[in-house]
């Protein structure tokens, strides 16, 4: 049945920014297609573990612009399920500001948080991917992976180098089974965007170019990320998934 193809059972997967929004809906839609789902985020976990079945769900609290916690996230979940299947790199965070104000260190932590990191973790599943034979490793990229945007400059420079690591990762790692992809939020309803949101004139501007004409929800993910994660995409390996209501296409 092809509908085989989607189930995660007995897999093992780490969901970073598991907290709220589209992390947490990407992690619902992993436990419920069979996986147990490793959440990592810098506040409790509370509010997802409790919409996915015990025993399914795992925090993990660790701060991800200490770049040495990429090593021990990996070895915790290790050491609880001795084995790791799945990667989302979904957390990320962004600074509002005029390009001439913006600051150095602002700078280097979405560096940090939005780059880096999600290499290092990535560099740490692969070592265990390459022994168990193969996993998927899926980043979240944005709109702004494509395009400058306005007063995100650091933002906008992190999701763009996530498609180039996307990329040059799956150009090396797919000949160990290792699916290298991300996936393009368009503009959705979450914390990131609630100033958006709340400006009219600009939140009206956004809808017009929308063919959906409206904007995303947390639920928007779940079908894309269980794709990525399943057996279903085993050929697809460096592609950027847009789920944008048309975004992209107009």
């Amino acid at each position: 049945m092809v509908l085989d193809l989607f189930k995660l059972d007995g897999k093992v997967a780490i969901v970073t920014g598991a907290n709220t929004g589209l992390g947490q809906k990407m992690c619902v839609a992993l436990a419920e297609a069979g996986a147990y789902v490793c959440g990592v985020a810098r506040r409790s976990c509370d509010e997802t573990k409790s919409l996915i079945e015990d025993g399914k769900f795992f925090e993990i609290i660790a701060d991800l612009s200490i770049m040495s916690n990429a090593k021990i996230i990996v070895d915790k979940v290790m050491e609880k399920y001795k084995r790791v299947d799945i990667l989302v790199n979904n957390a990320g965070m962004i600074i509002r500001e005029d390009a001439i104000n913006y600051k150095e260190d602002d700078f280097e932590n979405l560096y940090k948080v939005n780059e880096k990191m999600p290499f290092l973790l990535s560099q740490e599943v692969a070592n265990v991917f390459m022994k168990q034979g193969g996993g998927k490793i899926i980043n979240i990229a944005s709109m702004l992976s494509f395009q400058g945007g306005v007063r995100v400059i650091g933002y906008t420079a992190s999701k763009h180098a996530i498609l180039g690591i996307t990329k040059a990762l799956a150009n090396e790692w797919a000949k160990y089974n290792i699916n290298v992809n991300a996936i393009a939020p368009g503009y959705m309803a979450t914390n990131n965007t609630s100033n958006l949101r709340s400006d009219e004139q600009r939140s009206n501007e956004i809808l017009n170019r929308i063919p959906a004409g409206r904007w995303g929800t947390n639920d928007d993910m779940m079908g894309a990320v269980l794709y990525l994660a399943s057996d279903a995409s085993n050929y697809v390996h460096g592609t950027v998934l847009c789920v944008d209501g048309g975004w992209m296409a107009r």
